[in-house]
């Protein structure tokens, strides 16, 4: 069964299916350490990388598994990053929520922006019981933009990461949709 990946408007943001052409900036976003200090990986050194993730988008949609979506400022196009519903389970009316954001994007609310339009779709389209979310316990701003859109940290995964010989913990967080408050109007693309 298929996803398809939909285009959503926010006031500030569009979100869009990856294009091949997202490849050169994606790969600038997952190679930064800085950046990716607090990921469950370590950052990119190839820019195959970036293409084998923008496929994987592409397998998601067809597959059904989740939808990933390219991050753009709509005042000037720029490409900020992305955010995704993965791990769909319509069966069990449940997904995973993750985001990336470049750095110069930090600071500005669009994390929670982006991500509180993605709940919406999930929530209203996907018919959506329980959204999770992870986040390491090192990464309060990460945890911030989580309790804004009105997830509960719900435990800790203890050492569940080792990158480069690096442990940390996790902190787990969940949604449900009786639990969701949205914030704003969506307006969707075609």
């Amino acid at each position: 069964m298929s996803l398809p990946t939909p285009t959503l408007h926010t006031a500030r943001l569009q979100l869009r299916p990856f294009t091949s052409a997202d490849a050169d900036a994606l790969f600038a976003l997952h190679s930064n350490a800085y950046v990716l200090r607090y990921w469950d990986a370590p950052p990119w050194t190839e820019r195959a990388r970036a293409e084998r993730f923008i496929a994987t988008c592409r397998q998601m949609a067809e597959d059904g598994s989740g939808a990933r979506l390219a991050m753009d400022r709509s005042s000037d196009g720029a490409f900020l990053g992305w955010c995704g519903l993965t791990r769909y389970n319509p069966d069990y009316r449940s997904a995973s929520l993750g985001y990336c954001l470049t750095e110069a994007a930090w600071g500005h609310g669009y994390a929670t922006e982006a991500a509180g339009d993605l709940l919406r779709w999930g929530f209203e389209s996907l018919d959506l019981n329980r959204v999770q979310a992870e986040a390491d316990t090192r990464n309060a701003a990460s945890a911030r933009v989580l309790e804004k859109l009105g997830f509960v940290r719900e435990g800790t995964l203890r050492e569940d990461c080792v990158v480069n010989g690096e442990v940390s913990d996790s902190w787990v967080y969940g949604l449900i949709k009786r639990e969701w408050c949205p914030t704003s109007e969506p307006v969707l693309g075609h």
